[in-house]
């Protein structure tokens, strides 16, 4: 496994893909966008970010079947990633991947529960 793609925690069958940095994550946060179907597999692969709650469902889909960094890099942003941290539902096992790399946002989710 490189540095990109981390064994998953026992539990959670396949690996968990993190950023190296956040500050690589510079996709799109308004307009429409077509995610490829090794990353929305099932269902519309098109989400319309200026639409309510669609950006939290299209990022929810990157972080969980992202199958490199460069997913990560091209469709997420870091500031609407930070932003939307808290409040999204990500199984328990990819959250602590991205926490324990990203200790940032692990505060901002405790801080939002405050």
């Amino acid at each position: 496994m490189t540095a990109d793609r981390t064994p998953p925690p026992r539990g959670y069958a396949k690996p968990v893909v993190v950023p190296d940095r956040l500050d690589l994550l510079a996709g799109p946060t308004s307009g429409v966008v077509n995610l490829p179907r090794h990353l929305k597999w099932s269902g519309s692969s098109r989400y319309e970010l200026d639409q309510p709650g669609r950006i939290a469902d299209m990022y929810r889909a990157v972080i969980n079947e992202a199958a490199s960094p460069t997913d990560l890099h091209t469709y997420l942003d870091r500031a609407a990633l930070t932003h939307l941290w808290p409040r999204m539902w990500l199984p328990v096992a990819v959250r602590q991947m991205w926490e324990e790399r990203f200790p940032e946002l692990a505060e901002r989710r405790r801080d939002s529960a405050a």
